[in-house]
C-alpha cells in the first residue's frame, strides 16, 4: 500500500486514543502558539487599514483553500458528508461571531487583556451547560463561576476612566465561542474532525465574503503596504489551520481533562506578542484580576474532572 493510500485510510478512520500525553500537552501548547499568531496577524493588519470583514474573509478563505488543496484529494466524498448540515453551519456561525467580534476588540485593545477575557470561556461553559445540556451545577461551581466574574470585572473596570467599549467585544466573542463548543459537544461522534473543520471554513467564508468584497462591505479593498502585512494577511489562514490540526492531533494523544488546564498558557505568548510587537503591557489590574479568573476556571475543571 502506497503512502497516500495509507494516510488517506488514516485519516477517513477514527484513530485510537494513545496515551502519549508529553506530545499531546506539547501539540496543544503548539496550537495556543498558533491561535496567538491568528490574533497577533490580524490585529496588524487591521492596524494597516483593512476592515474587519475583509480580515475575518481572509482567516478563513485560506483556510478553507489549505482544506481544499491537502484534504480534500485524500479524503474525497468523505470530507463534505456529514450526518447534521443544519448543526455544521449553526456551530460555523458561532466561530464565526466569535471571530468577527475578537477581531474588532483587538483594533482596541491589548492581546493580553483579550486573552484574560477569553479565561472566562470555562466558566461560561458551565453556566450555559445546565439550560442548554441539562448539566446539573452545584453551589460550589456555581460560586466559582461568581467569583470568576469578578476577576472579569476587576479586568475591564466597567465605569472607570479607562473602561473600553471593547471589552464587551472581547466578553462577547467568548460568548459566542461557548456556545460553539457546545455545539462541537453535539457533533461529537456524528461527524469526522476534519469535516467539522471543512464545513466550519466554508460557511465562515461564505457568510463573510459580502462584509468584504460584497455590497456590504465597508470599504474598498486594500492591499498590504509592507511584506509584514503580506505575511500576516496570509498567516491567518495558516496559522488557523495549523492550530486546529494540533489541536486535533493534541486530543488523540492526551484526554481533554489532561489538557484542559493547559488552556490558561495561552497569556503567556499573547503577552509576549502584545509587548514584543505592539508595545503594549499589561497592567496592574490584568495582574489582579487574571489570576481570580483563572483560579475559578481550575476550580471549575477540577470539580467536572472529580465528578467525571
Amino acid at each position: 500500500m502506497g503512502f497516500l493510500a495509507r494516510l488517506r485510510l488514516n485519516l477517513n478512520e477514527i484513530r485510537p486514543m494513545e496515551d502519549r500525553r508529553l506530545l499531546g500537552i506539547s501539540m496543544f501548547l503548539g496550537a495556543l502558539v498558533a491561535f496567538t499568531g491568528i490574533d497577533s496577524s490580524a490585529k496588524w493588519i487591521l492596524n494597516d487599514g483593512f476592515s474587519v470583514g475583509q480580515a475575518v474573509f481572509m482567516r478563513y478563505g485560506v483556510h478553507l483553500a489549505l482544506i481544499v488543496v491537502f484534504l480534500l484529494p485524500l479524503l474525497g466524498k468523505n470530507l463534505i458528508r456529514t450526518k447534521r448540515p443544519g448543526l455544521e453551519v449553526l456551530r460555523a456561525a458561532m466561530l464565526l461571531t466569535s471571530t468577527g467580534m475578537n477581531f474588532a476588540a483587538v483594533q482596541y485593545l491589548s492581546l493580553s487583556i483579550t486573552s484574560a477575557i477569553f479565561f472566562t470561556l470555562p466558566i461560561i461553559l458551565c453556566a450555559f451547560s445546565v439550560p442548554l445540556l441539562g448539566e446539573k451545577v452545584g453551589w460550589r461551581r456555581w460560586a466559582a463561576i461568581g467569583v470568576g466574574f469578578i476577576g472579569v470585572l476587576i479586568i475591564i473596570r466597567p465605569g472607570s476612566a479607562t473602561f473600553q467599549w471593547a471589552t464587551l467585544l472581547s466578553l462577547g466573542a467568548t460568548v459566542a465561542l461557548a456556545f460553539y463548543n457546545i455545539l462541537s459537544r453535539k457533533l461529537a461522534g456524528v461527524d469526522s474532525l476534519y469535516t467539522q473543520q471543512f464545513y466550519v471554513a466554508l460557511a465562515a467564508t461564505i457568510f463573510v465574503m459580502p462584509f468584504a468584497i460584497g455590497p456590504f462591505a465597508t470599504q474598498p479593498w486594500v492591499l498590504p503596504t509592507s511584506s509584514w502585512s503580506w505575511v500576516a494577511l496570509f498567516g491567518m489562514g495558516m496559522f488557523g489551520a495549523v492550530g486546529h490540526w494540533l489541536l486535533t492531533e493534541a486530543h488523540r494523544y492526551a484526554g481533554a481533562s489532561t489538557l484542559a488546564p493547559f488552556v490558561y498558557g495561552v497569556i503567556i505568548p499573547m503577552t509576549l506578542s502584545s509587548w514584543l510587537i505592539f508595545g503594549q503591557l499589561p497592567d496592574i489590574w490584568i495582574w489582579i484580576g487574571a489570576p481570580i479568573v483563572l483560579g475559578s476556571g481550575l476550580y471549575i475543571w477540577v470539580r467536572e474532572r472529580n465528578r467525571a
